[in-house]
């Protein structure tokens, strides 16, 4: 599968990130899911990624971690986008509670961090973003795992300019 590695020197950086993965969906001619992986410590930006792509789809508002709400839905005119935070997840078969399968619609674009306290019960993901601190700026790594992540990739090179 492809990957990709860029050096962010700040939030604006990784912001643009998010920015140019809503640029790529929004100008997909069929409307497509996308289920992102985001792995990283706490703090190095998976937040930070989200909200440029929530922004990006549309959003015009607050964008905050679902760190306590385990998930904060943003319904647009033809997206419905949702914010995993599973850090706080106890047991897997909470999702399963919450109706975690309905989630994972053509209409849908979920960003999942922390995804291994779900594995099992998540959609398998399109992309894997990990995101990792180098001093006081950060690395981040994409990695497709399915054609649809090829796809974006491939038109997300075209876009961001870092």
């Amino acid at each position: 599968m492809k990957q990709l590695e860029y050096f962010l020197p700040d939030e604006a950086a990784t912001v643009a990130i998010g920015l140019g993965l809503a640029e790529v969906l929004k100008n997909t001619p069929v409307q497509h899911s996308l289920v992102v992986y985001l792995n990283g410590d706490l703090g190095a930006g998976k937040t930070t990624l989200t909200r440029g792509f929530v922004r990006g789809m549309g959003h015009v508002g607050n964008v905050k971690s679902p760190t306590y709400t385990l998930v904060e839905p943003y319904e647009l005119a033809n997206w419905r986008i949702f914010h995993f935070d599973l850090y706080r997840l106890a047991d897997a078969e909470e999702l399963e509670y919450m109706g975690i399968r309905d989630y994972f619609n053509s209409d849908c674009c979920c960003f999942i961090e922390w995804p291994e306290k779900g594995t099992g019960l998540l959609a398998k993901a399109d992309l894997i973003i990990n995101i990792a601190y180098q001093g006081e700026q950060r690395i981040i790594e994409l990695q497709a795992e399915s054609v649809h992540g090829e796809q974006v990739m491939t038109e997300l090179v075209q876009i961001i300019k870092l």
